[in-house]
């Protein structure tokens, strides 16, 4: 992860964001303590331990997992993977059905041109400690040629598999097969357009909706059976946001950013996130901007924004490589 903006934004936002609440579980924010962790770019709900959040950095010294807990934001976990090569720069986490971890080595920000891309399968530990956990490595390829992604989700009901590139005029959803292979190559095809410059995706956990974040915002979609239909915008905190997940009841979108002590921030789910309703996420259903931060996420003065927004302006940019 190349980042510009992360070295310059913190002197433009002193105090513009008010420090997350922390409920037991994580589910109305936290903050990520570990000093390992340092680009925290994907984020995965535990079923199997509630309460505690898969992550992992884009670059690190192996081919590590961290299992944080969400009421203190400490590390209860690091997993190390064996049976795959060295990573190159994993971007996204998802759990699928089974309590199967699938993490997404599918960065490709040195100009695009992997002709190949991995994703990793493990089983979720049943006991939190260090360990070392035997993965499967799949090989990956799109259909139409080498892309840059950050986004990976895993159906939770179909277990399948799917991939969001990222480009800055919005990028396309990526199905893979049925049924991943590990002898040979799995070709993922792209299905429907994606109308942002997605950092990461979350399934609500009854599969229903299809949250993508970005940057600078969000969208969420009904899933409808894959033909995807926008029906809103999120609101995201601003900076180097890399990693969304729903809280395992469906209430609650948690958004991650990048740096040491990186926040984790809770918004309601849009459309209900499958358990009962929520206020926001709303509107937006006729194709308006979903790319723009929202209203409530930051506290600033009047200045202060003319400020953050000018800079953004100038910045916007700089995101390419993400």
């Amino acid at each position: 992860m190349r980042r510009p903006f992360a070295l310059l934004v913190p002197a433009l936002l002193v105090g513009a964001f008010t420090a997350p609440a922390s409920a037991a579980d994580g589910s109305d924010g936290f903050t990520i303590r570990d000093p390992r962790i340092t680009e925290s770019s994907g984020l995965a709900a535990s079923r199997l331990h509630p309460g505690v959040y898969w992550t992992h950095n884009d670059q690190d010294n192996g081919p590590y997992l961290y299992a944080v807990d969400g009421g203190t934001g400490e590390t209860v976990a690091r997993i190390a993977l064996s049976g795959v090569g060295t990573p190159r720069d994993v971007e996204a986490i998802s759990i699928g059905p089974d309590n199967r971890i699938f993490v997404g080595d599918i960065g490709d920000n040195d100009g695009v041109t992997w002709p190949y891309v991995w994703i990793y399968e493990l089983p979720e530990p049943k006991e939190l400690k260090d360990r070392t956990v035997r993965a499967t490595q799949y090989v990956v390829k799109y259909e139409d040629g080498p892309r840059d992604a950050e986004s990976l989700v895993v159906h939770p009901k179909t277990g399948r598999v799917y991939v969001i590139d990222k480009q800055e005029d919005g990028g396309h959803l990526y199905e893979g097969p049925a049924k991943l292979s590990a002898s040979g190559t799995n070709v993922f095809r792209p299905t429907a357009a994606v109308d942002l410059w997605a950092t990461d995706a979350a399934f609500s956990p009854d599969g229903e909706r299809l949250a993508v974040r970005g940057y600078f915002g969000g969208i969420w979609y009904d899933w409808n059976g894959g033909r995807i239909e926008r029906k809103g915008r999120l609101s995201v905190p601003l900076g180097q946001g890399e990693s969304a997940t729903y809280t395992t009841d469906g209430k609650k979108l948690l958004l991650g950013s990048e740096g040491t002590d990186s926040p984790v921030r809770a918004e309601d789910a849009p459309g209900g996130g499958g358990s009962g309703s929520s206020t926001s996420g709303g509107g937006d259903a006729d194709g308006s901007d979903g790319d723009g931060s929202g209203g409530d996420t930051l506290k600033v003065g009047a200045l202060g924004l003319l400020v953050v927004g000018a800079a953004l302006f100038g910045l916007r940019r700089l995101f390419r490589r993400g």
